[in-house]
This record gives C-alpha cells, structure tokens and sequence, in this order.
C-alpha cells in the first residue's frame, strides 16, 4: 500500500493518541494540527498559520541540592580509591557536577573537586562574570590574568584544602597540555584517570534525569511524525533534515541535530556525499535528536516513501525483530557485549554477516546515552559491565545493504529494577512507521 499523509495521519494518530504523557494527551488531532501548521522549506509560514508549540514546560532542569548529591557521591568514590582531588574542564561532566556551561579555549577554565569540601573554579578574569551565571553550586571562583598560570591557582586550591600529596584525577577528556601544565606545580602527587568517579557517577540516572530524556524523546518523536506527514517528491536530502531541524526546535528541543540518508545513501551509516533526491520507492533513513535541559534524545526511524518493495519489507522486519532482541537481551545482571552478541547471532542466521562483515550490522548495536549522546557503556561484543538500574542506551541494529538500501530502526532504553524499559516503543510495521511514547516506569 502507498503510505499517503491521510493514511500515516488515521494510523499514527491511533498509536499516539492513547497515551498520556506529564499531564498531556497526544491526540490524533493535535497531531494534524502540527502537521498543517508546519513552515515550508523556506522557513515562512503558509499563511498565517502558528508554528508547533513548545511541549517541554512540564519538566524542569536539574537543581542545586542534586548538583550537591552529585558532587557528595563523586567525593565518596574518592574517598574510596583515594584520590586526592578531581579536575575537569569545559562539557558534560562540568555541567553535571556544578552546572556551568562554557566553552574551551586555549584559556583553561577547570573545575576542582576535592575528596571533601566544597568546588573551586579557575578562569580567566574577564570570563569570570560570564562563568558565574551558569554556577549552580559553590562561590569559589579564582581568577587569573593573562600574565598568570591558572596552574598555580590550581595548586593553591589543593593546598588549601591541605592536599599535597596522593592521586590527582583528570577527566578523560581534559587536553594533555591541561594535564601536563597541572602536574608540573604537584610533583608529589600522581595523575589518574577519574573515570571510575565520573563514570560512577554519570553512568546511572535518577528518575529526574530519565524525566528529563523521556521528554527530549517525545519532542523528538513527535517531530518525526511531523515531518513524515510533509514528504513530497523531488525532495532532496538537506530539504527533510531541515524540516526536522525546525520541528524539534519549536517543539522545545534544543542543540537538535539531524541526518536524512536517502536511496543507496542509507547503506552508509553516516552516510556518503552523495546527493539523493526523494522518487518513489526512495527508502528514507533518519537519525535525529536533541536535548532538554541537557539531556539527550536519539531515534532513527527509516521509511520507505511510496510502495515498498518484498526485500525492503523483509530487511525492516529484519531489524525490528533485532531491536526486540536486543531489548529482551537487556536484563539485569547481563554483560552489556551479549546484547550485540544476541543480535549478531539472529542476523546470521537470516543471512546477513557473519560479524561486522556487509551485508549485515557494521557497528555496536547502542551506545550509553545520557548528557552526552554517546556515553559509555556501549551494546558492543566484548564488553563484560554488567547492567545494572539506572543505565540508559541506544537500540539501534541496523541492516547495510551497499548498492541498495539500509535499514535502522533506533529507540532509547533505560533500565529499572525491573529490567529494560522503552522510553519510545518501536514502529510495528513499515506501514505504521512512527512508533509512540511509553509512560515513564520509576526505578
């Protein structure tokens, strides 16, 4: 059958209207409203008609008393594998601890973590004000000019809180000439790796984090609905992803991203340079997301626009039933390499691999996800960590099929006591290509 906007409207309007989501019901009216009121390819409106509207003013961001857990946890994990005191700079880790939201430069802002007390930040003077704002714990900003070495400040903090000896952690994406330059004011103390703090803690998410990624998921999947029910012929590549672009962010996502792989394009994962344009029978490869509050989304979702042929059928029926593997894989206590390791084995057996070897799945089967859309641990054959309540990853076993076509289908899991949990229920069939919002579970 040809999947007609009516026809994608009556059966994902079904599927979606029946859940009730942070006190919001996502009707199949809604939807054709989005639908209708969506800005052309140009960005200008057709008509006078109103853009989406933002869905995300039910949640809100991570508080100071949780950054204050945080921080309270990390220096208990310190404690515990003495370590002196933790470094990071400017990403995700630095958000998480103090909530700061900066930017690297050859000027080293840093954050310092002792293994008891409160934080310091180092920055350059003239920044100071900026870096203040974003500041959601802590009033210990030290500054240094341009003259100066922010790396004596950094060991004056330490002295001051009595550390001159023992292990100094760097996060794992601090540059070496931070480290080195840092090392150089401490030769008594010794440098580590502060994964097992930072990991231990970003690793697992609290129920407000998972709030927080369930609702970057609906704005994402509602933003795929949108733009399916706007795709034309003669479309080309850039013309989807900027639709989706648009979507997401009136819809309240922020820093989206978006990739549109079409026809022989989509057997690449990332895809190629190419220049693909939308004909009948195109297959339509997306993978797209966006963050709330600083938390993650990534769903991909492949359509096929017009009539779908057997073997595109079959593949996609293919990868739905690897996803549904991996997620039954996912339980409790399992290594996370035997995810990809089930997957790969069910792929094999259809024909595709063996391995990583094409046609077949060319990469991991998921990613950790979290502040960061990829996060360690990852769904990948060997990985011996176990699964444990709290973990958050992608489902993602596509199919790659060179010369022809590829197939990925991408849904976000997070596990609770219970086992594995959708955040987004995968499509059941290429005919209902969407898929819907799952209620949250606690942990």
């Amino acid at each position: 059958m040809n999947i007609s906007k009516r026809t994608f409207l009556k059966a994902s309007g079904a599927s979606i209207a029946t859940l009730s989501i942070a006190g919001q019901t996502l009707t199949s009216s809604a939807l054709a409203a989005s639908v209708n009121n969506q800005p052309d390819i140009k960005g200008q409106r057709k008509g006078q008609r109103p853009a989406l509207k933002s869905i995300t003013g039910t949640v809100t961001g991570i508080n100071p008393v949780e950054r204050l857990e945080r921080i309270a946890k990390a220096q208990k994990l310190m404690q515990q594998l003495e370590i002196s005191a933790l470094i990071l700079e400017p990403g995700a880790a630095m958000d998480y601890f103090s909530g700061i939201q900066w930017r690297r430069s050859e000027r080293l802002t840093a954050v310092i973590i002792p293994r008891e007390g409160e934080i310091s930040v180092v920055c350059p003077f003239f920044e100071a004000p900026s870096v203040r704002e974003s500041l959601a714990v802590g009033d210990d900003i030290r500054v240094w000019q341009e003259h100066e070495s922010p790396f004596v400040l950094i060991k004056q903090i330490l002295k001051d809180s009595g550390l001159n000896k023992g292990k100094v952690a760097f996060e794992n994406s601090v540059r070496y000439f931070v480290m080195s330059g840092v090392m150089a004011q401490l030769s008594t103390m010794q440098h580590v790796s502060a994964e097992p703090v930072t990991l231990g803690c970003r690793m697992y998410k609290s129920q407000h984090e998972l709030e927080l990624m369930h609702k970057a998921n609906e704005v994402t999947l509602l933003a795929y609905a949108h733009v399916f029910a706007q795709l034309k012929l003669g479309m080309s590549q850039s013309d989807v992803k900027l639709l989706m672009h648009t979507a997401q962010g009136q819809l309240g996502g922020k820093g989206a991203w978006n990739m549109a792989l079409f026809n022989q394009a989509s057997a690449y994962p990332h895809g190629t340079k190419q220049k693909q344009i939308l004909t009948e029978g195109s297959v339509v490869l997306m993978d797209c997301g966006c963050n709330v509050y600083g938390y993650q989304s990534d769903i991909s979702r492949t359509f096929v626009f017009g009539e779908a042929s057997k073997r595109q059928r079959e593949v996609w029926q293919t990868v739905r039933q690897g996803q549904e593997i991996a997620f039954e894989q996912a339980k409790i206590g399992t290594q996370a390499g035997l995810v990809d390791d089930a997957v790969r084995k069910f792929y094999q057996s259809k024909g595709f691999g063996p391995g990583y070897k094409l046609p077949g799945l060319s990469h991991r089967t998921g990613h950790g996800i979290g502040m960061e859309g990829h996060e360690s641990v990852n769904f990948v054959h060997g990985e011996t960590e176990r699964l444990k309540p709290g973990m958050c990853f992608s489902n993602e076993p596509g199919i790659y099929i060179q010369g022809e076509f590829g197939v990925r289908l991408e849904d976000c899991i997070y596990l609770t006591k219970n086992g594995p949990q959708w955040f987004t229920m995968p499509p059941a069939s290429l005919d209902d290509p969407i898929g819907k919002l799952i209620q949250l579970q606690t942990l």
